[in-house]
């Protein structure tokens, strides 16, 4: 996948992934695996964004001895899941158009 494409949806993932519920950047990882590929490298500049951007703040626990870094997606996090739900649309405007000028070149 396109570098730069990948990286605007990692930012939706990243956030999808604490919707629900708080969580650490392994966890983070491991809920968002089997939909796209994510290295420790590349999560956390994102985290930092997302929470320079608000869209995510931080608290840390102990566990296990050790400081662990939880984020909390914000509403105005949510309030950016949202609006890319709403732009949907587009996007799949955009596919479909490339998808079908594909096909019509194969015929």
């Amino acid at each position: 996948m396109d570098t730069q494409l990948k990286k605007g949806f990692l930012e939706y993932c990243v956030l999808a992934s604490v919707m629900h519920k708080d969580s650490y950047g392994y966890q983070i990882i491991k809920d968002v695996h089997d939909y796209i590929e994510i290295s420790e490298s590349t999560l956390y500049p994102i985290l930092k964004r997302l929470e320079s951007q608000k869209f995510v703040v931080t608290y840390s626990v102990e566990h296990n001895g050790r400081l662990r870094k939880y984020y909390r997606i914000t509403e105005s996090g949510s309030q950016y899941l949202r609006n890319f739900l709403t732009s949907w649309q587009q996007i799949e405007n955009i596919y479909l158009y490339v998808k079908g000028e594909i096909q019509n070149d194969k015929k």
